[in-house]
């Protein structure tokens, strides 16, 4: 290089740091701005997220990714237009495919997974005008478990027999509720034993209900419990139930899931007891299926938190969900 281009050289290098010592406040200042942008996002509730962000979150927090293209500029805009809310994106996503079948709820919420299982199993039972639910106080809410797990149909009466708060284990403590009305009809109370139904006339019910009940109560008191079930109950009245199942609870541990419970049925031992008090047996279903490591004798908490919902092969498992019938000439 001669010595003419090295003195072009220096000058053009020291244009270069000037530049770049002016364009450094710049750079400083969008950076302070991109902060209290940031800053201010993250004070927003989601409602009020600008509508690329807010799909942004919807799909970062139920689908567990970031939306793809063209879905993302697509949803934003019509949102920015007008034509989707924030809660309809978030509709779209929980009715989609992916959120049922590929996003699977982690081992450590199998508790919350098998709740949203026996929600699918509720909405399946049948409509009914008097309704018995065996054990279906609601820790929290007056209007029953039955209710709150979401069945669907109106009724006349719900009757919730329950002990009373002061006879369950600390596990079950509620307060006591008294009768009233909910969305779908008007629910009492008999704090009582489940194993005495002598409040109920014969053949006057269209609907028993006994949800993760009857493994709180011996052999002998559940088979009064469906002999009595059987009594009140109309001919062609229908009786649904849905209890853990031995067969898996003893793949997970040698003791009873549960200090309260009193027996943990297989599913053989379960269909032998109904038909025994003179139940048909409609369907027997499970929710929250073990996978192939129950077929191998091996616990997978993982499989049974990930595979919430109804299904066919109920002895793989985690509980077990009967809907029986008192057959019709009875």
């Amino acid at each position: 290089m001669s010595g003419q281009d090295q003195v072009a050289g220096k000058a053009e290098g020291a244009q270069l740091v000037g530049g770049a010592g002016r364009v450094t406040p710049q750079l400083q200042r969008i950076q302070r701005v991109v902060r209290r942008e940031a800053t201010r996002l993250a004070g927003l509730s989601f409602a009020e997220l600008p509508p690329r962000e807010a799909v942004r979150m919807a799909y970062n927090v139920l689908l567990r990714r970031d939306p793809d293209e063209p879905a993302w500029s697509d949803q934003a805009g019509a949102m920015t237009a007008g034509s989707l809310s924030h809660g309809d994106v978030v509709d779209r996503i929980r009715c989609s495919s992916e959120y049922r079948t590929q996003v699977p709820v982690g081992q450590a919420s199998l508790h919350s997974s098998l709740h949203a299982s026996r929600c699918e199993f509720i909405i399946g039972l049948p409509p009914a005008h008097r309704i018995v639910d065996l054990g279906g106080g609601h820790t929290t809410d007056s209007r029953g478990a039955l209710v709150v797990l979401g069945y669907p149909y109106d009724f006349d009466e719900l009757v919730v027999v329950d002990l009373p708060p002061d006879e369950r284990h600390p596990l079950y403590h509620s307060e006591r509720f008294g009768a009233g009305d909910t969305e779908h009809g008007k629910v009492r109370y008999e704090y009582r034993s489940m194993a005495d139904l002598s409040f109920a006339d014969d053949a006057s019910v269209d609907l028993i209900y006994s949800g993760q009940s009857i493994e709180h109560v011996t052999e002998a008191d559940g088979d009064i419990v469906l002999e009595e079930a059987c009594r009140i109950l109309r001919p062609g009245g229908y009786m649904a139930i849905d209890t853990p199942n031995g067969r898996v609870c003893r793949l997970q541990q040698d003791g009873f899931i549960d200090p309260d419970h009193k027996v943990e049925y297989t599913l053989g031992q379960l269909r032998d007891k109904v038909t025994a008090a003179g139940f048909d047996v409609l369907t027997e279903r499970g929710l929250n299926w073990g996978g192939p490591a129950v077929a191998d004798g091996r616990f997978d908490p993982a499989a049974l938190a990930g595979n919430h919902g109804v299904y066919f092969q109920a002895e793989a498992c985690y509980l077990l969900a009967l809907l029986i019938q008192k057959p019709v000439g009875r």
